[in-house]
């Protein structure tokens, strides 16, 4: 005769999972992944913010490599839809298409002040001499994905971060 020992659970003939625990695993896989969206979502706002900055930066570097270079003043303007770089002064026979331009998006805007400026109400227009030098500014940009401000210190054209804010 065959006994079999009693409280001891039987074994499964087979390894698989069971209709529950593969629902457990879903439901906890689902979980962490709503979780880590609106991380991710701060993560992607962040790195397109510091890609406007970074945009920015460029063009002021390119008028100030420009403006040592070629020894004569250089220009970054405030157009409607854009940012571009020119020369202060056209040589004879040069086309006014601008060196560089920085597009700025809908819904996005790049504001310049100019502390050290002579009048109250300025041109929109950030000056870098020949020396290297440029003239004071800070530029404060806001867009869907946050916003910045950046003071430009005269003497090197380096940008410090005075807010920065991701959304």
């Amino acid at each position: 005769m065959g006994w079999r020992a009693v409280g001891l659970p039987m074994r499964r003939k087979n390894g698989g999972f069971t209709l529950i625990e593969i629902a457990v695993a879903v439901f906890i896989m689902l979980l962490i992944m709503l979780l880590a969206v609106p991380s991710m979502n701060g993560v992607m706002a962040d790195r397109r913010l510091r890609s406007s900055l970074d945009s920015l930066n460029n063009l002021v570097q390119q008028a100030q490599q420009r403006s040592v270079t070629e020894r004569r003043p250089y220009l970054i303007g405030w157009e409607n839809d854009r940012l571009v770089l020119r020369p202060e002064a056209l040589k004879k026979g040069e086309a006014p298409e601008p060196m560089a331009t920085l597009n700025v998006a809908r819904g996005e805007a790049f504001t310049l002040n100019l502390p050290a400026a002579l009048t109250e109400d300025p041109a929109a227009q950030w000056a870098f001499w020949p020396t290297g030098t440029c003239e004071p500014a800070i530029i404060t940009f806001i867009g869907a994905n946050g916003s910045w401000t950046a003071a430009y210190s005269a003497l090197t054209a380096q940008p410090q971060l005075t807010s920065y804010a991701a959304r």
